[in-house]
């Protein structure tokens, strides 16, 4: 990569740096008045963070494309950010004095400023990548894992190949179970084993965690099935990291052996009705008796509940609501396996727990559940952390929702390289007006793209994976969470454009692919969440620190 092209990245961070010290300069005063300003210039906290995220995914597909020795490598990374710092530009530009910039701030980092760049989005080079892709003189370029990860792709994808591939479609499409010879093949194969240290029977390394390695299998098992096989790790990734950074050794002892074996399987009760991201409105309440823990109130969207041995549930247990999330703490609600769309179970200890299913129009076999807690009573040890848990929940729950974001990304991964793949074998196939497909000027642009934005995004989250490893990365986690989800979206979409009528049959996989890739700019921190409450909000405090200025 030229240095020039380097010197835009610099240039457009630091772009973006003064955006962020202009918007913290005009934020002031306390915690609440500081969130009412800055929901006022919403707009311009998205965007911020809109950018941020695709500048970081370019900083990562640079850093692959220097080691990386494929044919396509380069020209990949090239395109991508051009079209990355040209998307940026286009949109600081027309409201760049929001920002507290001048029109030339934003032209100073304009990919036509930069040769290379300029080469590497033309009309003539998007033909020739999406030509050698179409025609298989290239590949997408090697995901540059080790040999133990490479494995793990190997041996996941196999799985999904010769288990999830039958029975993927049926599920989708009759909105069924994943079967039990599924689930029951998954634990064999170690799938539950992913998420959970080696000192409890998991694969997880003892002294130095391997976050790497649940994104390669993630992603694998994604690209055949999102709700039927990628996300079967999702669950028990969120509940192990709230055990490991706030459960009792008692629970960590009980628990983490028995999902780690599938032997035990969970969901994550934290929505409600009313309250979705907002989670420290939320309402469910625990109230604490001599012996006992009794839960009541209404959960949604808790996606595998019907199925689960064990509930993770964020509920109140101080009724003060002036306490926000320091009022509340995570349970443990054990109840048996229910097949199918509705159940309900009353516990021997007391109390009824019902679910319905949400009928939805993608990201089926798991069910996502509407919860009705009728005064549930669970023991004084299903609280997490025990009494030294009490009011951290909140704190335990994100812990794991740090490493659901990135888990979704890799969801997001294996969904954009089915769909890539799809388009790629249609477009080799299709004859349209005498021709095939593949031969024509705007089919081998989309094929480029898609190509350079399914690269970017698993290089992004590989990069990611490392810095979670580190004891960092929460941040970048929010970021690759944010950009994977969006541009599976357009990937998948684009592929079933290319499919044409034929991608609109709902007996068509590029069809599951589209609606299966839309949910997941939602769940685990919807994408308006994160850009202004997470993103936004941690960029602009370090910016009124750079600034000098404690805002």
């Amino acid at each position: 990569m030229e240095p020039a092209v380097t010197d835009a990245l610099r240039r457009a961070e630091e772009v973006l740096r003064r955006g962020y010290e202009h918007l913290a300069r005009h934020c002031s005063g306390d915690a609440r008045a500081r969130a009412a300003q800055l929901d006022e210039c919403q707009l311009e906290c998205f965007d911020l963070a809109w950018s941020s995220a695709g500048l970081a995914a370019a900083r990562a597909t640079v850093d692959y494309a220097a080691r990386a020795t494929d044919a396509l490598a380069q020209p990949l990374c090239n395109l991508f950010v051009a079209e990355t710092l040209q998307d940026l530009v286009s949109r600081l530009s027309i409201r760049a004095a929001d920002y507290g910039l001048v029109s030339t701030d934003v032209e100073s980092i304009a990919p036509s400023r930069v040769n290379e760049l300029a080469k590497a989005a033309s009309t003539e080079q998007l033909r020739r990548i999406g030509n050698a892709l179409i025609e298989g003189t290239a590949a997408l370029p090697r995901r540059l894992l080790n040999a133990e990860q490479e494995l793990i792709w190997e041996s996941f994808a196999r799985f999904a190949a010769e288990v999830l591939a039958p029975c993927a479609q049926d599920i989708h499409c009759s909105d069924l179970d994943i079967p039990e010879s599924v689930l029951r093949a998954a634990a064999d194969i170690g799938l539950f084993k992913v998420s959970v240290p080696c000192r409890y029977g998991g694969l997880q390394p003892d002294e130095q965690p391997d976050t790497l390695a649940m994104v390669v299998a993630t992603e694998a098992l994604s690209e055949v099935s999102l709700g039927a096989g990628g996300s079967l790790i999702t669950r028990p990734e969120i509940l192990v990291r709230a055990l490991l950074a706030g459960g009792t050794s008692e629970q960590q002892r009980h628990w983490l052996p028995r999902l780690a074996s599938g032997q035990t399987l969970c969901a994550v009760s934290i929505t409600e009705p009313d309250y979705g991201s907002d989670v420290a409105s939320l309402r469910l309440r625990a109230t604490r008796s001599a012996n006992a823990w009794c839960l009541s109130g209404t959960k949604t969207w808790c996606t595998f509940a019907g199925r689960a041995d064990v509930l993770l549930v964020l509920a109140r247990s101080d009724p003060d609501l002036a306490l926000g999330h320091r009022g509340l703490s995570l349970f443990l609600v054990e109840k048996p396996p229910f097949p199918g769309h509705e159940f309900s179970y009353r516990s021997p200890a007391g109390g009824r727990l019902s679910g319905r299913a949400i009928s939805t129009i993608g990201y089926r076999g798991m069910h996502s559940f509407e919860l009705f807690f009728d005064d549930v009573i669970v023991p004084l040890d299903a609280l997490v952390g025990g009494a030294e848990g009490l009011g951290k929940g909140f704190y335990f729950a994100m812990k794991g929702f740090s490493g659901g974001r990135l888990q979704t990304a890799a969801r997001a991964n294996g969904v954009m390289l089915a769909a890539f793949n799809a388009a790629l074998d249609y477009a080799r196939s299709r004859k349209v007006f005498g021709r095939s497909l593949g031969d024509y000027a705007l089919t081998q642009s989309k094929i480029a793209r898609m190509a350079a934005a399914l690269t970017a995004t698993q290089q992004f989250a590989y990069a990611t994976a490392a810095r979670v490893d580190s004891g960092e990365g929460d941040l970048e986690a929010s970021l690759v969470k944010l950009f994977a989800s969006r541009t599976a979206e357009w990937v998948s979409r684009e592929a079933m454009q290319l499919h044409g009528g034929l991608g609109y049959a709902s007996e068509s996989a590029v069809s599951r692919l589209f609606v299966d890739a839309r949910v997941l700019s939602i769940f685990e921190g919807t994408e308006e969440t994160l850009a202004l409450k997470v993103i936004a909000r941690e960029f602009l405090a370090e910016a009124a620190h750079h600034a000098g200025g404690a805002k």
